[in-house]
């Protein structure tokens, strides 16, 4: 992935992803600029799954606000 681009309410977003995958935390999710590799690869080590079912989920998420 090059970038992730997450734009709008992060707060909306987490909340969607905390649906899709509710083993997942506040920590997990913590979203810091530049650190988007950093929140796929928590997401993934939580829910063991891929990185490209990953990143889908957070795009989607984080574009549907």
């Amino acid at each position: 992935m090059d970038k992730l681009e997450i734009k709008g309410n992060w707060n909306i977003a987490k909340g969607k992803l905390k649906q899709k995958w509710g083993e997942l935390t506040d920590d997990d999710l913590d979203y810091v600029e530049g650190k988007e590799d950093e929140l796929v690869g928590r997401i993934q080590k939580r829910t063991g799954q891929v990185r490209e079912e990953v990143e889908h989920a957070v795009r989607q998420a984080s574009a549907s606000n």
